[in-house]
């Protein structure tokens, strides 16, 4: 696509896998479709129940923070939130048709060596007050969020935005590899937290003021996942 979106924000070609990203490769239109597919599948696929969305501000920009346990989370939270949102996601998965769909859907590809490109990108798309979503654990797991990385304080901190934190119960439990996908109209939950500032106002800056965000999005996000869980019943895998 050329020219620019109805938000003026200029659009070039989109970027072949192995360059660089960069903010003009980034379709802003992309959500408006793709957000679509994903309540198709949390609705009528799955069963989802989603609970606290009146959390997520509707205007004006909004990190949101995700634990990730299944291969359907990503997929499934955009389908929930109730804006149009963008996600930073693993490089590999630009790919092929996946990748295509990937771009046109608006994501964030990131280089999990370095991610200093996805991260100046996702500032930029802050920047126009979109809403930027991010796994801060960076891979599968237990979900419980024991660590996090740096990449979503980084943001917090230059951005100024505010961080909500979000729990994905029940696309994968105990016993269930890594690649499960769940059965038809099976029952998960999307449960969104209250809204953070993730730095302190009496932080330092630079990288005091990085480390103590990234210490405070692990500590609300691990405690909003156990409070997930005791309201849903539902638990996390084993790893």
């Amino acid at each position: 696509m050329s020219g620019s979106d109805k938000a003026g924000t200029p659009q070039k070609p989109a970027r072949t896998p192995g360059q660089e990203i960069r903010p003009e490769h980034i379709k802003r239109w992309g959500p408006a479709w793709s957000r679509r597919v994903g309540w198709f599948l949390a609705k009528v696929v799955w069963r989802t129940t989603v609970i606290g969305a009146e959390n997520v501000p509707r205007t004006g920009r909004v990190l949101l923070a995700a634990n990730h346990t299944g291969i359907i989370d990503g997929p499934l939270l955009h389908g929930c939130i109730p804006r149009r949102s963008h996600f930073i996601i693993k490089e590999e998965a630009f790919y092929g048709v996946i990748g295509f769909l990937m771009r046109n859907a608006g994501q964030i590809p990131v280089d999990r060596g370095t991610g200093r490109a996805a991260l100046t990108t996702a500032l930029a798309l802050l920047n126009e007050d979109r809403l930027v979503a991010v796994f801060p654990e960076g891979t599968r797991g237990r979900g419980d969020v024991s660590s996090a990385k740096a990449g979503i304080a980084w943001l917090a901190v230059r951005s100024g935005s505010p961080v909500v934190p979000v729990a994905i119960l029940g696309t994968r439990k105990r016993g269930q590899r890594r690649g499960h996908v769940p059965g038809f109209r099976a029952r998960l939950f999307v449960v969104f937290g209250e809204p953070f500032q993730a730095a302190p106002d009496d932080a330092a800056t630079g990288r005091a003021a990085v480390a103590a965000a990234a210490e405070r999005v692990q500590a609300e996000m691990s405690r909003h996942v156990e409070a997930a869980i005791a309201r849903t019943g539902v638990d996390l895998p084993d790893d």
